[in-house]
This record gives C-alpha cells, structure tokens and sequence, in this order.
C-alpha cells in the first residue's frame, strides 16, 4: 500500500515536503498518478496534517518533531478509478493522550464500517462513530465539517457520509463505493477554521486532531473494505 510506504518515511527531522516528494516518485513508478496534484489547485501530491491539523495540510518543509502526530492522506488514480485512504502515524515517542486520540480514531472507523451493508441507513455511520466516543469516556468530539464520499472514476461524488449525529435519508445499494474518513478532535470543541491557503484545515483552540480513512464497496451481500487490501 502506497500509505504503508508513506508512513515508513516518517520520522524525526524528515519533512512532509520530502514525504510527498517519495510519495509522488513511489506512484508515478507504479504507472499511476497522485489524485490530489493540481485537484482545484492543490499543489501537492497528497495531504500531511500534523497535530491540529484536522485535515488537508499541505506537505512543507517544517521537519517532523518528537511526539509529533501526523495524518498521510493517499488518493492514486490506476486503471480509470480513485483509490483513497489515509492513516494516522507517530513521530517518536508520543504522549497517552495522543495514542489515545489515535487509538479511538481507528475503533471509530472499525465501527462505522461494521454498520454497512445493503440496505443499512446511511446515518448509522455516525451513530457507530458517536457511540465509539461515548464508550471511550467522551473526551473527544467528531467534526461536522468535513465528510466522506463516494469515489470511484470521479474523485469526490455522492453519496455524502456525514459522521457527526444526523437525520439524513438514503441507504446504502449495492454498487455503493464510498469513503468513511471521521476527524475526531481532542476535547468537546468540534470547530476548525481554514487556512489561507485555502486547503488547511484546524482545530480552533489548538487542540490535536486524528482522521483515518477507509473505502466502502457495498455488495449484494455484505461488503469490501477495498483499502485494506489495496491503495
């Protein structure tokens, strides 16, 4: 997995900037292209958000930090389709509330897609993110901001997953390809703001964020979590 290669390059003193530089190299190598390069004017090959960051930090030349956390967000175009996922990582040694963060991060994903399914309400996703918080001493928060959603030849289509509480319609049909991608925000302040940049995203009081990402096919029975195995 191109993520899996990402994630091997981080470490202390590395900068993201070098990260989406091996990241570009690694899939052009593979007869593939980078999604997000030129994407409405993204200007990087993927998305590296450190800290609190929620989302879509653009790779720099800042280097990597002990304690560090860090998001590797991985869109490649193969073959006519979209592949996108991303993954959390640590920089050295980081502190329990961190990998706490994460760890709750990855449970929340885990749930939502243990919920889908031909036919299951779209909503349920939230719930099974909501849930996993709750059951986690409620010291986090989902943001409302961004969502996920459907993919395959087009980047980014519906249908929209909403992962914060909701009343949306719809339900899942067979042929569904669709992205879960919660940012789960340290502390009970789900807000963020854009950078000038127009990309970056943070957390408004400053506090850490985590964001895992997987894609959902739903099938005639049951359904593949295609980035687990590819990507």
């Amino acid at each position: 997995m191109t993520v899996d290669y990402a994630g091997s390059l981080v470490k202390p003193g590395v900068t993201t900037g070098d990260i989406d530089a091996a990241v570009h190299d690694f899939i052009v190598s593979h007869s593939a292209y980078p999604s997000p390069l030129l994407y409405q004017g993204f200007p990087k090959s993927c998305c590296t958000s450190v800290n609190n960051i929620v989302t879509h930090g653009i790779p720099d030349d800042r280097p990597l930090q002990d304690g560090d956390i860090l998001n590797i967000d991985i869109t490649v175009y193969l073959n006519g389709y979209h592949g996108d996922t991303s993954r959390m990582f640590t920089v050295g040694g980081v502190d329990e509330t961190a990998q706490s963060l994460i760890s709750t991060t990855s449970a929340a994903l885990r749930a939502a897609t243990l919920v889908c399914g031909p036919g299951m309400p779209f909503r349920g996703i939230a719930k099974a993110i909501h849930d996993t918080i709750v059951e986690r001493g409620n010291k986090w928060c989902v943001s409302p901001q961004f969502t996920g959603h459907g993919i395959g030849q087009v980047f980014h289509r519906p249908p929209w997953i909403v992962h914060d509480l909701n009343h949306e319609p719809g339900v899942m049909l067979p042929g569904h390809c669709f992205t879960i991608e919660p940012c789960i925000i340290q502390g009970t302040d789900s807000s963020s703001w854009i950078f000038p940049d127009g990309w970056t995203a943070s957390t408004t009081t400053g506090t850490r964020s985590a964001q895992e990402e997987d894609m959902i096919l739903i099938k005639e029975h049951g359904f593949d979590v295609l980035t687990r195995d590819a990507a």
